[in-house]
């Protein structure tokens, strides 16, 4: 079976706001996350996506877990990070040019939001 292997990260703002991206091919919100390209590390991965996606630099303050499940027949395996943003946003640069907004989200508003993940919620509101 084939294997993904990536890493999403879990920011929050000093509104204890958290960082949402929305995609052009889907319906619901998600955190910044993507693939680990080749040489990278999951923490580099984790910086890189977020600064794509968001335009915002960031630290990371902990690893918390790999989230493992299957997609459409593929092994996926995402490292969740918690980290600090650095800085304001220089704007979105996502050289795939799916991402077409980041915002962030208080945690009643996360409530009725449509999620891509909802499964995430819970490791949000853990992270809060």
């Amino acid at each position: 079976m084939k294997e993904w292997y990536g890493s999403a990260t879990i920011c929050f703002n000093e509104n204890k706001e958290v960082l949402m991206v929305k995609s052009n091919d889907s319906i619901g919100w998600s955190v910044p996350s993507g693939g680990i390209e080749k040489g990278e590390t999951p923490e580099v991965c984790c910086i890189r996506e977020v600064k794509e996606e968001t335009g915002y630099d960031v630290r990371i303050i902990e690893s918390l877990f790999v989230k493992e499940t299957v997609k459409k027949g593929i092994n996926v395996y995402s490292h969740y990070f918690k980290v600090e943003k650095i800085g304001e946003s220089v704007g979105i640069n996502d050289s795939d040019k799916t991402i077409i907004e980041a915002a962030w989200k208080s945690l009643s508003e996360l409530k009725n939001l449509k999620h891509v993940y909802p499964e995430d919620l819970e490791t949000i509101q853990r992270c809060s």
